[in-house]
């Protein structure tokens, strides 16, 4: 997955802002040179050089628009907002909600969302510029459902909002406003394989009901209306299972649905 960004810029990706009108800057991060590497200790060296930049980006009055190949890197933006109380919007066909304790296949990935919210990997996190653990109450997971056990019954007695796939038109609208009541800033996660699979395949673990692309951009526009929306991240999109470019174009269409938000929360 980490071909996805290259691969949304090889497209048009920046062609498109452009276009509209934004002023584009990228900036491309990679492990500190000398560092062994490892999943664990790359993702946080990573994270730390990640908050940086988003912090750099929005001291320049610019809007962090994040391509990852993986949702750990949601770590270092939030840390990279560093002002007032954060909420975050986390769309995944996934919980990413396992600990070190429950995860069956330990992967890192499939922990973002419970380090965010200071579940594990807390020493680690703590090593992020500016990182805070993300108040549960103030987060809200969309489409989520491909889960494990374990981690199921850890959603289930969390204190986030879940909102499932075939509710969203129904109930993401309601949850959006009362978030948009108890944060200060709202952090926008799209992991790709959310989509339905009708709508293309993102990677290799997506798959099953979903959201449609209309109702994805719904849903980000919503969020504009009711939070002020700081920054946003495009993740999980692997190139080889799109052969026609059909999620490739979706999450292009993300990236200007999410960029057009000022941090005022007013469409630009």
């Amino acid at each position: 997955m980490g071909a996805g960004p290259p691969q949304l810029l090889a497209v048009g990706l920046v062609d498109r802002l452009r276009e509209r009108g934004d002023d584009v800057a990228l900036r491309e991060l990679q492990p500190t040179d000398g560092m062994w590497m490892a999943e664990i200790g790359t993702a946080f060296d990573l994270d730390r050089q990640l908050a940086r930049a988003v912090s750099d980006a929005r001291g320049a009055g610019a809007f962090p628009l994040v391509l990852a190949g993986n949702c750990i890197t949601s770590v270092g933006t939030i840390g990279g907002l560093d002002q007032g109380t954060t909420g975050v919007l986390w769309f995944d066909a996934h919980g990413d909600f396992n600990t070190p304790e429950t995860t069956v296949g330990g992967f890192l990935d499939g922990m973002a969302l419970a380090t965010v919210v200071g579940r594990c990997w807390t020493s680690l996190a703590a090593s992020v510029p500016g990182f805070a653990p993300v108040a549960e109450e103030n987060v809200v997971l969309v489409g989520a459902r491909d889960l494990d056990p374990a981690e199921a019954d850890l959603l289930a007695a969390s204190k986030l909002t879940r909102v499932r796939a075939e509710e969203a038109h129904a109930r993401l609208e309601v949850e959006l406003e009362a978030l948009g009541r108890r944060v200060d800033l709202l952090y926008i996660h799209v992991d790709l394989d959310v989509l339905d699979a009708s709508e293309g395949r993102a990677n290799a673990y997506a798959g099953g009901v979903g959201l449609s692309r209309v109702g994805l951009l719904g849903a980000i526009d919503s969020a504009s209306r009711h939070c002020r929306v700081a920054a946003g991240a495009i993740t999980a999109y692997d190139p080889t299972y799109d052969a026609e470019g059909r999620i490739a174009r979706t999450a292009i269409d993300v990236a200007l649905a999410i960029t057009s938000c000022r941090s005022d929360g007013r469409p630009s």
